[in-house]
């Protein structure tokens, strides 16, 4: 199977290019991967350079989930941390993969500075 590099995720995200979108679509019709990290860089730039809520982000990532042509590495976790983002949208969603991909692997409690993830089961405010 094929990968997604993070900008091809964007525009498939944005479409805000006729044809890079075009290509992109092309791309991933017979079936393409997202990693983690592409999943959480692509979210950064829908936050940060597209000014995107945390509802917005919640709402593409859903919609990457449910995407017929894309496979989510670990859709349980990313599913998981689609939850926990829902539940408390001031939290970020590359928080909530982070404390879902540690959940996963048996790591826990997470450490952080961060007060606020600090607060959420599993985690260790230091």
């Amino acid at each position: 199977m094929r990968a997604v590099d993070t900008n091809l995720l964007v525009c498939l995200l944005v479409r805000d290019d006729a044809r890079q979108l075009a290509a992109a679509e092309a791309f991933v019709a017979g079936g393409a991967w997202v990693s983690h990290i592409v999943l959480v860089e692509a979210m950064w730039v829908l936050e940060s350079l597209y000014e995107r809520s945390s509802k917005q982000i919640a709402s593409a990532v859903g919609m990457l989930l449910a995407h017929s042509s894309l496979a989510i590495q670990d859709p349980d976790v990313v599913s998981s941390a689609l939850e926990r983002l829902v539940a408390k949208p001031v939290l970020g969603f590359s928080d909530c993969l982070v404390l879902e991909v540690a959940r996963k692997a048996g790591h826990l409690p997470l450490g952080t500075f961060d007060r606020t993830l600090g607060r959420q089961p599993g985690t260790m405010a230091l």
